[in-house]
């Protein structure tokens, strides 16, 4: 599933989902932080050895990173492109970000050379991406892929320091395969030349949340959508409490449900004159009649909640529809927990 397609679920579970109450509810929507960005990997001799403390060669983890990176990356409005460094080369040419033209140039990345005499002019390859970045303009994300080691050429520090002069809406984020002092030095000394600087250690990517996180601190933001308001109120108004909001036989207000009760608390109070029916449902598992029962329950939890802080009860219906009006597919994992719901519905 990629990022936008779980961004999209977890809005669904993430507790009340307001539906044509006072119009659409406000979705988040993603906002590239850059408009172009540029994977930089090091070709060195060094990136071809294997890893001191991880035992595996760093150019093979690199390509297993950069992998999974292009699968997370949103499919904004970037121009991308993927270059290599001692030596340069254009792997990918820069062009409208396309997932698998990236993902094919990086499977494409050769691991087997000599790497014997193959020196490391980390400098000399940030400058011959100069040109490059001369004709991109804007915010510029390079993600360099490196161990840091450089070891011929000009000063890498210096480089980076004199695009950054250069080009202000420039960020240069590094994945470290460092393995020595020396590497570490390099990258620790570019990591300090700007705040805005995203730095991880390459294998850190690999643990749950990690990926996300960097990909969202170097290519996008969160921000509201708005959405018009319709002309006129809506014959029927749904207010649904999704999956997250009711365990596997569940019926019992938690903590987690609270601030979606207190939203919809807000919205009820907001329309003083509203006469709601509170539905409760469930998924397809375990006896009809004991998922009636459950069904009922669910609606009488927040019927009782939303009395107990002030919404009149004569204002509420409850009714229970058990397992046979489901809105997802009962057989997956997901459709049963989106089906263990409730819904607010407006009295026509």
């Amino acid at each position: 599933m990629n990022k936008i397609k779980r961004l999209a679920t977890a809005a669904l579970l993430g507790g009340l989902s307001l539906l044509l109450l006072a119009g659409p509810a406000a979705a988040e929507k993603l906002v590239p932080k850059v408009d172009s960005f540029i994977l930089f990997v090091d070709h060195s001799g060094s990136m071809n050895m294997t890893h001191k403390e991880l035992g595996q060669k760093k150019l093979i983890m690199a390509k297993k990173t950069l992998a999974a990176l292009n699968k997370d990356i949103p499919e904004l409005s970037y121009q991308a492109g993927l270059f290599t460094f001692a030596p340069f080369g254009v792997e990918l040419a820069m062009g409208p970000y396309s997932k698998p033209k990236t993902a094919a140039a990086i499977d494409g990345l050769e691991t087997d050379y000599d790497i014997f005499g193959r020196n490391t002019p980390m400098g000399l390859g940030l400058r011959d991406l100069d040109p490059v970045l001369a004709g991109l303009g804007g915010e510029m994300a390079v993600i360099m892929v490196t161990d840091g080691d450089s070891n011929y050429g000009l000063d890498p520090v210096a480089e980076v320091k004199a695009l950054y002069a250069k080009y202000p809406g420039l960020c240069v984020h590094i994945i470290s395969y460092a393995d020595n002092d020396r590497g570490r030095m390099i990258i620790d000394e570019i990591r300090a030349l700007r705040t805005c600087t995203v730095y991880t250690l390459g294998q850190d990517l690999d643990r749950p949340g990690n990926m996300d996180k960097f990909v969202r601190d170097v290519f996008y933001d969160l921000a509201p959508e708005e959405a018009p308001r319709p002309a006129a109120v809506p014959e029927t108004e749904v207010i649904t409490f999704r999956s997250m909001n009711f365990g596997f036989d569940r019926y019992q207000i938690t903590e987690e449900m609270v601030p979606a009760l207190e939203f919809a608390l807000e919205m009820l109070n907001q329309r003083p004159g509203l006469a709601v029916t509170i539905e409760g449902h469930t998924d397809f598992t375990g006896p009809e009649q004991y998922n009636q029962g459950l069904s009922e329950r669910r609606a009488a939890s927040v019927a009782k909640w939303l009395e107990a802080h002030g919404v009149d009860r004569c204002r509420m219906e409850t009714i229970g529809y058990g397992e046979l009006n489901p809105k997802y597919d009962n057989h997956t994992r997901e459709g049963r927990k989106l089906n263990r719901r409730v819904e607010i519905k407006t009295k026509q």
